[in-house]
């Protein structure tokens, strides 16, 4: 199967970083050309918990789209997502996109509505693929966020991943 470009949306509001980073090795091992946005701290939306970490990812696969969601899944598992006893949320991730596709796919809607819902996903893809154009509206992911009207509080945090710093400084120092 041909590679096709994908996003990705991961959070963690347990253990954050020790989540995140395990979530990105994970993807590491399947994904190629993986490039990581900033990482993003924010308020919960839509549940009472701890505050959120927030990225997205960008990658190619060799999987088709029900495949990949499925490896996610596991992915979250691993993570102690579906533990019976599990407080918070260990770790989310999502297909923002994969490629071009529009529509439901097995329950699977695309591009996910969250893009254009919640500042954590929309900022981060906006830093990832500022030119990209959103495959139902067509207008760069860029464009969106500087249009974007969502009140939703979050800040860039400093984070490392296989010892490269995620979040530059030029977005951690103060205004």
């Amino acid at each position: 199967m041909p590679l096709t470009r994908i996003f990705l949306g991961l959070g963690s509001n347990i253990d954050r970083e020790r989540h995140l980073c395990a979530g990105l090795e994970a993807l590491a091992g399947f994904l190629t050309d993986m490039t990581c946005s900033p990482v993003f701290e924010s308020h919960p939306v839509g549940i009472k918990s701890g505050p959120f970490f927030n990225l997205a990812v960008s990658a190619l696969t060799d999987l088709p789209l029900i495949e990949l969601d499925r490896r996610l899944k596991f992915i979250e598992a691993d993570n102690g997502r579906y533990a019976p006893d599990r407080k918070g949320l260990p770790l989310d991730i999502d297909v923002l996109l994969y490629d071009e596709q529009v529509g439901n796919f097995d329950g699977l809607v695309l591009p996910r509505a969250e893009i254009l819902k919640n500042a954590f996903v929309l900022w981060p893809l906006s830093l990832i693929a500022p030119e990209r154009l959103h495959p139902a509206v067509g207008v760069p992911f860029q464009q969106l966020w500087a249009e974007a009207q969502i009140d939703q509080k979050l800040w860039p945090v400093a984070f490392e991943w296989r010892g490269a710093q995620l979040t530059p400084d030029s977005l951690l120092a103060p205004i």
